[in-house]
Protein backbone atom coordinates (compact mmCIF):
# COMPACT_ATOMS: atom_id res chain seq x y z
CA UNK A 1 0.00 0.00 0.00
CA UNK A 2 1.71 3.20 -1.30
CA UNK A 3 1.20 7.09 -0.72
CA UNK A 4 -2.05 6.67 -2.29
CA UNK A 5 -4.03 5.26 0.82
CA UNK A 6 -3.47 7.41 3.48
CA UNK A 7 -3.83 10.50 0.88
CA UNK A 8 -7.44 9.19 -0.88
CA UNK A 9 -8.58 8.02 2.80
CA UNK A 10 -8.20 11.45 3.95
CA UNK A 11 -9.28 13.62 1.29
CA UNK A 12 -12.68 11.38 0.66
CA UNK A 13 -14.59 15.04 1.64
CA UNK A 14 -11.63 17.83 -0.02
CA UNK A 15 -11.13 18.65 -3.59
CA UNK A 16 -8.22 19.30 -4.77
CA UNK A 17 -8.00 22.26 -7.31
CA UNK A 18 -6.12 21.94 -10.50
CA UNK A 19 -4.46 25.20 -11.44
CA UNK A 20 -1.10 25.20 -13.33
CA UNK A 21 1.41 27.79 -11.55
CA UNK A 22 2.36 28.79 -15.49
CA UNK A 23 -0.75 30.49 -15.67
CA UNK A 24 -0.60 33.26 -12.88
CA UNK A 25 -1.26 34.25 -9.66
CA UNK A 26 -3.89 32.24 -7.74
CA UNK A 27 -6.62 34.59 -6.03
CA UNK A 28 -6.38 33.73 -2.52
CA UNK A 29 -6.83 35.97 0.52
CA UNK A 30 -3.75 36.45 2.38
CA UNK A 31 -3.29 35.99 5.43
CA UNK A 32 -3.30 39.29 7.70
CA UNK A 33 0.34 40.01 9.33
CA UNK A 34 0.28 38.89 13.20
CA UNK A 35 2.81 41.33 14.43
CA UNK A 36 4.27 44.47 12.00
CA UNK A 37 6.85 45.04 14.65
CA UNK A 38 10.18 46.50 12.95
CA UNK A 39 11.98 44.31 10.09
CA UNK A 40 15.15 45.64 12.11
CA UNK A 41 15.61 43.47 15.07
CA UNK A 42 16.64 45.00 18.53
CA UNK A 43 20.03 44.62 19.33
CA UNK A 44 19.73 44.10 22.90
CA UNK A 45 18.91 40.49 23.97
CA UNK A 46 15.05 39.54 24.26
CA UNK A 47 13.77 38.60 28.01
CA UNK A 48 12.22 35.49 26.18
CA UNK A 49 11.70 33.98 23.20
CA UNK A 50 9.55 35.67 20.52
CA UNK A 51 8.72 36.18 16.85
CA UNK A 52 9.31 39.48 15.57
CA UNK A 53 8.29 41.75 12.33
CA UNK A 54 6.34 38.55 10.95
CA UNK A 55 4.98 39.28 6.91
CA UNK A 56 3.99 37.71 4.25
CA UNK A 57 6.84 37.33 1.35
CA UNK A 58 4.78 35.11 -1.14
CA UNK A 59 2.69 35.27 -2.66
CA UNK A 60 2.50 39.22 -3.55
CA UNK A 61 2.27 42.35 -5.97
CA UNK A 62 5.78 43.12 -4.90
CA UNK A 63 7.16 40.00 -6.71
CA UNK A 64 8.62 40.17 -10.23
CA UNK A 65 7.01 40.16 -12.98
CA UNK A 66 8.10 36.76 -13.87
CA UNK A 67 7.14 35.27 -10.63
CA UNK A 68 3.90 33.12 -11.18
CA UNK A 69 2.75 31.61 -8.22
CA UNK A 70 0.45 28.64 -7.68
CA UNK A 71 -2.18 27.55 -5.18
CA UNK A 72 0.44 26.19 -2.37
CA UNK A 73 4.09 27.98 -1.99
CA UNK A 74 6.04 25.74 0.24
CA UNK A 75 9.65 23.85 0.31
CA UNK A 76 12.04 27.00 0.18
CA UNK A 77 15.73 28.07 1.35
CA UNK A 78 17.22 31.36 1.89
CA UNK A 79 21.09 32.08 2.08
CA UNK A 80 23.12 35.45 2.35
CA UNK A 81 25.24 36.17 -0.46
CA UNK A 82 27.17 38.95 -1.55
CA UNK A 83 24.92 41.27 0.64
CA UNK A 84 21.49 40.00 -0.53
CA UNK A 85 18.94 37.50 0.77
CA UNK A 86 18.28 34.69 -1.89
CA UNK A 87 15.41 32.59 -1.48
CA UNK A 88 14.30 29.84 -3.68
CA UNK A 89 10.76 27.86 -2.86
CA UNK A 90 8.93 25.52 -4.81
CA UNK A 91 5.27 26.89 -6.36
CA UNK A 92 2.55 24.21 -7.33
CA UNK A 93 -1.00 23.43 -7.75
CA UNK A 94 -0.78 21.30 -3.98
CA UNK A 95 1.39 20.35 -2.13
CA UNK A 96 1.81 16.75 -3.71
CA UNK A 97 4.04 16.11 -7.53
CA UNK A 98 2.77 17.58 -9.96
CA UNK A 99 4.35 18.16 -13.74
CA UNK A 100 3.35 22.01 -13.19
CA UNK A 101 5.91 22.25 -10.55
CA UNK A 102 8.34 25.16 -10.89
CA UNK A 103 11.11 26.49 -8.65
CA UNK A 104 11.99 30.48 -8.08
CA UNK A 105 14.67 32.15 -6.91
CA UNK A 106 14.64 35.56 -5.83
CA UNK A 107 16.48 37.83 -4.65
CA UNK A 108 16.50 41.23 -2.20
CA UNK A 109 19.05 43.46 -0.13
CA UNK A 110 16.41 45.13 1.90
CA UNK A 111 13.54 42.29 1.95
CA UNK A 112 11.07 44.92 0.18
CA UNK A 113 12.40 45.03 -2.95
CA UNK A 114 12.86 41.78 -5.01
CA UNK A 115 15.57 40.88 -7.90
CA UNK A 116 14.48 37.81 -10.69
CA UNK A 117 17.18 35.39 -10.49
CA UNK A 118 15.72 32.72 -12.15
CA UNK A 119 13.40 29.71 -12.44
CA UNK A 120 13.94 25.77 -12.87
CA UNK A 121 10.75 24.02 -15.03
CA UNK A 122 11.54 20.02 -15.66
CA UNK A 123 7.78 18.88 -16.08
CA UNK A 124 8.34 17.40 -12.91
CA UNK A 125 7.97 17.55 -9.17
CA UNK A 126 11.09 19.53 -7.75
CA UNK A 127 11.79 19.85 -4.33
CA UNK A 128 14.27 20.42 -1.11
CA UNK A 129 15.99 23.73 -2.97
CA UNK A 130 19.28 23.97 -1.22
CA UNK A 131 21.62 27.24 -1.35
CA UNK A 132 25.85 26.66 -0.78
CA UNK A 133 27.09 30.15 -0.57
CA UNK A 134 30.93 29.57 -0.14
CA UNK A 135 34.31 30.41 -1.00
CA UNK A 136 32.56 33.35 -2.81
CA UNK A 137 30.19 31.32 -4.79
CA UNK A 138 26.52 30.65 -5.00
CA UNK A 139 25.47 26.76 -5.77
CA UNK A 140 22.03 25.94 -5.74
CA UNK A 141 21.31 21.83 -5.36
CA UNK A 142 17.45 20.52 -5.68
CA UNK A 143 15.74 17.27 -6.03
CA UNK A 144 13.85 16.22 -9.08
CA UNK A 145 11.06 13.28 -8.57
CA UNK A 146 8.12 12.45 -10.60
CA UNK A 147 4.34 13.55 -11.14
CA UNK A 148 2.36 11.43 -9.40
CA UNK A 149 0.43 13.12 -6.90
CA UNK A 150 0.25 9.95 -4.84
CA UNK A 151 3.34 8.52 -5.01
CA UNK A 152 7.09 9.73 -4.18
CA UNK A 153 9.27 9.04 -6.86
CA UNK A 154 12.94 10.13 -5.88
CA UNK A 155 15.09 10.61 -9.19
CA UNK A 156 18.14 12.60 -8.71
CA UNK A 157 19.71 15.80 -7.68
CA UNK A 158 20.50 17.96 -9.86
CA UNK A 159 23.34 21.65 -9.07
CA UNK A 160 23.06 25.13 -10.78
CA UNK A 161 26.19 27.55 -10.55
CA UNK A 162 25.36 31.01 -9.73
CA UNK A 163 26.98 33.04 -12.47
CA UNK A 164 25.36 36.87 -11.92
CA UNK A 165 21.98 38.52 -11.70
CA UNK A 166 19.17 36.45 -12.86
CA UNK A 167 21.92 34.06 -15.09
CA UNK A 168 22.47 30.17 -14.12
CA UNK A 169 24.75 27.60 -15.40
CA UNK A 170 22.40 24.48 -16.86
CA UNK A 171 21.64 22.58 -14.22
CA UNK A 172 22.84 19.46 -14.03
CA UNK A 173 22.90 15.61 -12.03
CA UNK A 174 24.76 15.94 -9.21
CA UNK A 175 26.09 14.53 -5.56
CA UNK A 176 28.53 11.07 -5.58
CA UNK A 177 31.94 10.54 -6.66
CA UNK A 178 33.87 9.42 -9.27
CA UNK A 179 33.51 5.49 -9.85
CA UNK A 180 30.20 5.68 -7.05
CA UNK A 181 27.51 7.25 -8.94
CA UNK A 182 25.30 4.66 -8.75
CA UNK A 183 25.19 5.10 -4.92
CA UNK A 184 23.16 8.46 -5.43
CA UNK A 185 20.50 7.08 -7.52
CA UNK A 186 17.44 9.04 -5.83
CA UNK A 187 19.27 10.90 -3.69
CA UNK A 188 17.39 13.79 -1.79
CA UNK A 189 19.55 16.70 -0.78
CA UNK A 190 18.16 17.60 2.50
CA UNK A 191 20.20 20.70 4.10
CA UNK A 192 23.77 22.21 3.20
CA UNK A 193 25.55 24.31 5.92
CA UNK A 194 29.36 25.93 6.28
CA UNK A 195 30.58 25.40 9.60
CA UNK A 196 34.34 27.16 10.43
CA UNK A 197 34.68 27.08 6.26
CA UNK A 198 33.92 23.59 5.46
CA UNK A 199 31.09 22.91 3.58
CA UNK A 200 28.73 19.88 4.50
CA UNK A 201 25.41 18.48 3.08
CA UNK A 202 23.33 15.53 4.20
CA UNK A 203 20.72 13.83 2.06
CA UNK A 204 19.40 10.17 2.14
CA UNK A 205 18.49 7.59 -0.72
CA UNK A 206 15.89 4.67 -0.52
CA UNK A 207 13.06 7.87 0.08
CA UNK A 208 10.66 5.17 -2.32
CA UNK A 209 10.19 3.07 0.32
CA UNK A 210 9.36 5.74 2.91
CA UNK A 211 5.44 5.18 1.90
CA UNK A 212 5.83 1.27 1.27
CA UNK A 213 3.72 0.08 4.12
CA UNK A 214 2.86 -3.36 2.74
CA UNK A 215 6.52 -5.10 3.28
CA UNK A 216 9.34 -4.94 6.14
CA UNK A 217 12.18 -2.34 5.33
CA UNK A 218 14.52 -4.64 3.81
CA UNK A 219 17.89 -2.78 2.69
CA UNK A 220 16.54 0.38 4.73
CA UNK A 221 17.15 4.00 3.92
CA UNK A 222 20.95 5.05 4.02
CA UNK A 223 21.75 8.37 5.01
CA UNK A 224 24.57 10.35 3.66
CA UNK A 225 27.28 13.39 5.51
CA UNK A 226 29.58 14.79 2.84
CA UNK A 227 31.76 17.76 1.87
CA UNK A 228 33.12 19.19 -1.15
CA UNK A 229 36.15 21.03 -2.00
CA UNK A 230 34.58 22.79 -5.28
CA UNK A 231 30.80 22.39 -4.71
CA UNK A 232 30.40 19.92 -7.45
CA UNK A 233 31.56 16.75 -6.27
CA UNK A 234 31.04 15.37 -3.12
CA UNK A 235 32.92 13.12 -0.97
CA UNK A 236 32.14 11.28 2.31
CA UNK A 237 33.29 13.79 5.33
CA UNK A 238 34.28 10.60 7.40
CA UNK A 239 37.01 8.94 4.59
CA UNK A 240 35.33 5.78 2.87
CA UNK A 241 32.34 5.96 4.95
CA UNK A 242 29.50 7.87 3.37
CA UNK A 243 26.62 6.58 5.30
CA UNK A 244 26.25 7.40 8.43
CA UNK A 245 22.59 6.42 9.19
CA UNK A 246 20.89 2.96 7.87
CA UNK A 247 16.82 2.13 8.53
CA UNK A 248 14.13 3.71 8.74
CA UNK A 249 15.64 7.87 8.85
CA UNK A 250 15.45 10.63 6.11
CA UNK A 251 15.50 14.15 6.55
CA UNK A 252 18.30 14.95 8.34
CA UNK A 253 20.13 17.61 9.94
CA UNK A 254 23.13 18.66 12.44
CA UNK A 255 25.22 20.42 14.00
CA UNK A 256 28.74 20.79 16.13
CA UNK A 257 29.08 20.81 19.94
CA UNK A 258 31.34 23.39 21.43
CA UNK A 259 33.98 20.13 22.13
CA UNK A 260 33.37 19.08 18.73
CA UNK A 261 30.71 16.39 18.87
CA UNK A 262 28.40 15.48 16.27
CA UNK A 263 24.06 16.45 17.67
CA UNK A 264 21.86 15.08 14.80
CA UNK A 265 18.10 14.86 14.12
CA UNK A 266 16.75 12.52 12.04
CA UNK A 267 13.01 12.39 11.09
CA UNK A 268 11.84 8.61 11.17
CA UNK A 269 9.06 8.42 9.83
CA UNK A 270 9.24 5.12 7.83
CA UNK A 271 9.82 3.33 11.18
CA UNK A 272 12.48 0.47 11.86
CA UNK A 273 13.40 -1.53 14.71
CA UNK A 274 14.02 1.37 17.00
CA UNK A 275 10.48 2.32 16.39
CA UNK A 276 8.76 5.20 14.48
CA UNK A 277 9.07 8.93 14.77
CA UNK A 278 12.77 10.44 15.15
CA UNK A 279 16.00 9.87 15.71
CA UNK A 280 18.28 12.28 17.79
CA UNK A 281 21.50 10.90 17.73
CA UNK A 282 25.34 12.18 19.25
CA UNK A 283 28.75 10.63 17.81
CA UNK A 284 32.02 12.09 19.74
CA UNK A 285 34.43 14.20 18.63
CA UNK A 286 37.28 11.55 17.78
CA UNK A 287 34.25 8.86 16.28
CA UNK A 288 32.15 11.41 14.32
CA UNK A 289 31.36 9.02 12.04
CA UNK A 290 29.74 6.34 14.71
CA UNK A 291 26.31 8.19 15.60
CA UNK A 292 24.56 6.23 18.70
CA UNK A 293 21.00 7.22 18.77
CA UNK A 294 17.79 7.67 20.84
CA UNK A 295 14.22 7.14 19.79
CA UNK A 296 11.90 9.97 20.15
CA UNK A 297 8.13 8.74 19.11
CA UNK A 298 7.40 13.02 17.98
CA UNK A 299 8.33 13.39 14.40
CA UNK A 300 10.42 16.52 14.25
CA UNK A 301 9.48 16.71 10.04
CA UNK A 302 11.92 19.14 7.89
CA UNK A 303 14.92 19.66 10.85
CA UNK A 304 16.62 22.64 10.92
CA UNK A 305 19.37 22.29 13.65
CA UNK A 306 21.19 25.15 14.50
CA UNK A 307 23.62 26.56 17.71
CA UNK A 308 22.57 29.34 19.89
CA UNK A 309 25.28 30.40 22.05
CA UNK A 310 26.32 26.77 23.25
CA UNK A 311 23.24 25.54 23.03
CA UNK A 312 21.82 23.07 20.01
CA UNK A 313 18.58 24.29 18.70
CA UNK A 314 16.20 22.99 16.58
CA UNK A 315 13.27 24.51 14.05
CA UNK A 316 10.21 21.21 12.96
CA UNK A 317 7.22 20.36 12.47
CA UNK A 318 5.32 20.02 15.67
CA UNK A 319 1.93 17.51 15.80
CA UNK A 320 -0.83 19.40 17.88
CA UNK A 321 -2.20 16.37 19.44
CA UNK A 322 -2.47 15.44 23.30
CA UNK A 323 0.67 13.71 23.51
CA UNK A 324 2.13 15.38 20.11
CA UNK A 325 3.41 11.73 19.24
CA UNK A 326 3.69 10.33 15.83
CA UNK A 327 4.46 6.50 16.69
CA UNK A 328 1.50 5.90 18.31
CA UNK A 329 2.01 1.97 19.05
CA UNK A 330 4.30 3.67 21.95
CA UNK A 331 0.94 5.04 24.20
CA UNK A 332 0.00 2.86 27.05
CA UNK A 333 -3.37 1.86 25.09
CA UNK A 334 -2.53 1.37 21.94
CA UNK A 335 -4.09 -1.05 19.40
CA UNK A 336 -1.64 -3.73 19.01
CA UNK A 337 -2.61 -3.94 15.17
CA UNK A 338 -1.78 -0.32 14.08
CA UNK A 339 0.30 -0.29 10.81
CA UNK A 340 2.28 2.11 9.20
CA UNK A 341 -0.95 3.06 7.40
CA UNK A 342 -2.49 4.01 10.47
CA UNK A 343 -0.07 5.95 11.71
CA UNK A 344 0.44 8.22 8.27
CA UNK A 345 -3.74 8.43 8.44
CA UNK A 346 -3.95 10.15 11.92
CA UNK A 347 -0.79 11.91 11.39
CA UNK A 348 -2.07 13.56 7.93
CA UNK A 349 -5.66 14.63 10.28
CA UNK A 350 -4.23 16.40 12.62
CA UNK A 351 -3.65 20.47 12.81
CA UNK A 352 0.05 21.05 12.91
CA UNK A 353 2.66 24.05 13.99
CA UNK A 354 6.17 25.05 12.80
CA UNK A 355 8.14 24.94 16.22
CA UNK A 356 11.50 25.70 17.80
CA UNK A 357 12.74 23.71 20.02
CA UNK A 358 16.00 22.76 22.14
CA UNK A 359 18.08 19.82 21.98
CA UNK A 360 20.16 18.50 25.38
CA UNK A 361 23.42 17.37 23.75
CA UNK A 362 24.10 14.88 26.67
CA UNK A 363 20.49 13.03 27.19
CA UNK A 364 19.47 13.80 23.81
CA UNK A 365 15.98 14.94 24.98
CA UNK A 366 13.98 17.82 23.19
CA UNK A 367 11.85 20.35 24.86
CA UNK A 368 9.44 22.88 22.86
CA UNK A 369 10.25 26.17 23.13
CA UNK A 370 7.89 28.25 21.05
CA UNK A 371 5.53 27.86 18.33
CA UNK A 372 6.04 29.90 14.94
CA UNK A 373 3.11 31.90 13.74
CA UNK A 374 1.66 28.21 11.58
CA UNK A 375 -1.03 26.03 10.88
CA UNK A 376 -2.22 23.53 8.98
CA UNK A 377 0.35 22.57 6.41
CA UNK A 378 3.74 24.42 7.32
CA UNK A 379 7.16 23.90 8.36
CA UNK A 380 9.67 23.74 5.99
CA UNK A 381 12.46 26.58 7.31
CA UNK A 382 15.31 28.55 6.09
CA UNK A 383 17.43 30.56 8.43
CA UNK A 384 19.98 33.35 8.09
CA UNK A 385 21.60 34.72 11.44
CA UNK A 386 21.57 37.95 12.02
CA UNK A 387 23.14 38.74 15.29
CA UNK A 388 23.88 36.60 18.68
CA UNK A 389 20.48 36.68 19.26
CA UNK A 390 18.55 37.47 16.23
CA UNK A 391 18.02 34.70 13.77
CA UNK A 392 16.00 35.99 10.13
CA UNK A 393 13.58 32.71 9.26
CA UNK A 394 11.39 31.93 6.26
CA UNK A 395 8.74 29.07 6.54
CA UNK A 396 5.70 27.98 4.58
CA UNK A 397 2.11 27.76 6.26
CA UNK A 398 -1.38 27.84 5.58
CA UNK A 399 -3.20 30.56 7.24
CA UNK A 400 -2.24 30.72 10.87
CA UNK A 401 -5.21 32.47 11.68
CA UNK A 402 -7.11 29.68 11.47
CA UNK A 403 -4.60 26.74 13.83
CA UNK A 404 -7.12 24.08 13.94
CA UNK A 405 -6.69 22.98 10.23
CA UNK A 406 -5.46 19.40 9.45
CA UNK A 407 -2.26 19.12 7.53
CA UNK A 408 -4.09 17.11 5.06
CA UNK A 409 -6.29 19.98 4.27
CA UNK A 410 -3.53 22.28 4.11
CA UNK A 411 -1.52 20.45 1.61
CA UNK A 412 -4.71 20.96 -0.97
CA UNK A 413 -4.89 24.92 -0.13
CA UNK A 414 -3.23 27.56 0.00
CA UNK A 415 -0.40 28.06 1.76
CA UNK A 416 2.51 31.21 2.16
CA UNK A 417 5.48 31.64 2.19
CA UNK A 418 6.18 33.92 5.82
CA UNK A 419 9.57 36.14 6.50
CA UNK A 420 9.88 36.75 10.59
CA UNK A 421 12.44 37.31 12.92
CA UNK A 422 13.49 34.54 16.12
CA UNK A 423 14.70 36.64 19.10
CA UNK A 424 16.41 34.07 21.85
CA UNK A 425 17.67 35.44 25.16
Amino acid sequence: MRLATSIALALMSVACPNTDPGSGDVAADLPADIDQADAEPETSPPGEPRIEGFTVVVPGDHLPVQVQTGLANNNLDIVRHSGRIFLAFRTGESHFASEHVRLWVLSTDDEVTWRYEGGFDLQRDLREPRFLSWNGELFLYFAVLGTNPVDFEPHETRMARYLGPGQWGESTAAIGWPGQPEDYEGFIPWRTKVVDGVPYMLGYVGGGEIYNATGELTEGLEISWLTTTDGVNWTPVVPQQPVVSIGGGSETDFEFTDDGAVIAVTRNERGDDTGYGSKICRAEPAAIGTWDCVNDPRKFDSPLVFKHGSKIMLIARRQVTESGWYDLTQLPDADPDLTLTDLLIAYSTTPKRCAVWEVDPTSLEVTHVLDLPSAGDTCFPGMVPLDAHHYLVYNYSSDPEDPDRTWIDGQVNPTFIHRMVLALP
